[in-house]
C-alpha cells in the first residue's frame, strides 16, 4: 500500500446531546489547528442533535445506526444482536470510506458500533486505534466498553469510573481563548446592558429551565432596583412568561436563546445555570463565578460535574428544589454586589479548569493515528 499523500483521517464520534457533540467538535477543531493537513469527520446517528449542529460547523458528518441497550427484558433485547451487527457493518463502511487513522470517542449511542468495528470486531478490515474521552463525572456504558481496548483513555474529572488521565473537558477555541474583560463593554452594549452595572447571566440550557425562570421572576424588580443587571435566556417556549421589569433600575434583558455564548460570558460577572458537563467546562475555562443548579433528574451526574469547582471556591451549588426567590435575594444578590469575592471566585475557576483540554485530546489522537494496532 502506498503512503497517504494527505494528513491523518480523524473520526470524532459522539452524538445525541450537546454534551457529546461539543467536545467532539472542539477536539476536531484542535486537530486541524495542530495539523492543517488532517481530515476530521464527525460520526453520529440520525436521531441526535448532531444532524443539526455538525453541518452548521462545516464538518463532514457520517451516520451509523444507534444501538441503545434495553434496560429490561423485552422484544428489544432479543432484537439487539441483529441491530448491533448491522450497525457494526455500517461502522466498518464508515471507517473504510473515510480511511480512518484514529477514532476519538466521546460516548453516546454512536460510539458502540464504531468502537467495536475499529477494534475487536474489525473483521477483515484493519483495526483502527481508539482514543476515549469521558466528559461526565460518571462514565457511560459506551465509553466503559471503548476504554477496554483504547490506546489512550482521558477524562474530564476524577472518579469517572475509568482508569483515565484527567485532562478536563474540551471546549471550542472561541471560549477557551475568551478575554472577558477586553470584550465586556462590547458584549454589554450588544445585549442592551449597562456597561457599568454588575451583571448576572441566567441560563437554563437551550430550552430554558422553568425553575430558574420562576425564581428569577420573583426577584427581577429587586435586582434591578439594587443596580444589578440581568441577562436571562428563558428558552424559546417561555418567552411569554419571561420576567418584565419597569422603572429606572438596571436593565433586565430576556432573550429566547443565546447564539453567542462567548459574548454572554464576557458580559457577565456571575452566572446562574445548570451544571451539565460542557457548561461547567466553559464556565471554568473563562473564569466566570457560578451558582450551579443541577438538573434534578437522572443519577445525580450534574451535581458531580460541578463538585470540584464548588470545593475549590469557584462556585456555589443549590438544589433545584431549594432555588427560590428568597435564595436569590439572600445569597445571589449580595454575591453579585461583592466585587472582591467575585474576583476570588474567578481566579479559582480558572485554576480549577483546563483551557487546553481540546489540544491535549487532539495530540493524543494524532499520536495514536501513527500506531499500527494489527
Amino acid at each position: 500500500m502506498t503512503e497517504k499523500s494527505h494528513g491523518p483521517s480523524v473520526l470524532v464520534v459522539g452524538g445525541g446531546t450537546a454534551g457529546h457533540i461539543e467536545p467532539a467538535l472542539a477536539v476536531g477543531e484542535a486537530v486541524t489547528a495542530l495539523d492543517p493537513r488532517a481530515r476530521v469527520t464527525a460520526v453520529g446517528t440520525p436521531r441526535g442533535l448532531e444532524t443539526e449542529i455538525v453541518p452548521k460547523r462545516g464538518v463532514p458528518l457520517e451516520l451509523v445506526d444507534p444501538v441503545p441497550l434495553p434496560r429490561r427484558i423485552n422484544g428489544d433485547l432479543f432484537r439487539l444482536p441483529g441491530r448491533l451487527l448491522r450497525a457494526i457493518r455500517g461502522a466498518r463502511a464508515v471507517l473504510a470510506r473515510t480511511e480512518a487513522d484514529v477514532v476519538v470517542g466521546f460516548g453516546g449511542y454512536a460510539c458502540v458500533p464504531v468502537y467495536l468495528a475499529a477494534g475487536p470486531l474489525a473483521g477483515r478490515g484493519r483495526k483502527v486505534p481508539v482514543v476515549v474521552h469521558e466528559a461526565n463525572a460518571r462514565a457511560g456504558i459506551a465509553n466503559k466498553l471503548g476504554a477496554r481496548f483504547a490506546v489512550a483513555t482521558l477524562a474530564a474529572v476524577t472518579g469517572s469510573g475509568l482508569d483515565a488521565r484527567v485532562v478536563g473537558n474540551p471546549v471550542k477555541r472561541a471560549v477557551a481563548a475568551l478575554d472577558r474583560p477586553a470584550l465586556r463593554e462590547e458584549a454589554r452594549r450588544t445585549f442592551g446592558l449597562d456597561p457599568a452595572a454588575p451583571t448576572i447571566l441566567v441560563v437554563g440550557g437551550s430550552q430554558g429551565a422553568r425553575s430558574l425562570n420562576s425564581a428569577m421572576g420573583g426577584v427581577a424588580e429587586e435586582f434591578s432596583r439594587a443596580g444589578v443587571a440581568v441577562l436571562h435566556a428563558v428558552g424559546p417556549k417561555n418567552v411569554d412568561d419571561a420576567p418584565v421589569v419597569s422603572g429606572g433600575g438596571a436593565p433586565y434583558v430576556t432573550v429566547p436563546y443565546l447564539d453567542r455564548m462567548d459574548l454572554a460570558y464576557a458580559a457577565a460577572d456571575l452566572i446562574v445555570c445548570r451544571s451539565g458537563a460542557i457548561t461547567v467546562a466553559e464556565v471554568s475555562a473563562v473564569g466566570l463565578p457560578a451558582v450551579f443548579v443541577p438538573l434534578p433528574h437522572g443519577n445525580g451526574e450534574q451535581a458531580l460535574n460541578a463538585r470540584d469547582l464548588v470545593a475549590g471556591g469557584a462556585a456555589m451549588m443549590v438544589d433545584d428544589a431549594d432555588l427560590n426567590a428568597d435564595y436569590l435575594r439572600t445569597q445571589v444578590l449580595p454575591l453579585a454586589l461583592d466585587r472582591g469575592r467575585l474576583e476570588t471566585m474567578s481566579a479559582a475557576a480558572v485554576s480549577g479548569g483546563s483551557r487546553d483540554a481540546a489540544e491535549v485530546v487532539a495530540r493524543a489522537a494524532l499520536d495514536a493515528a501513527g500506531k499500527d494496532t494489527r
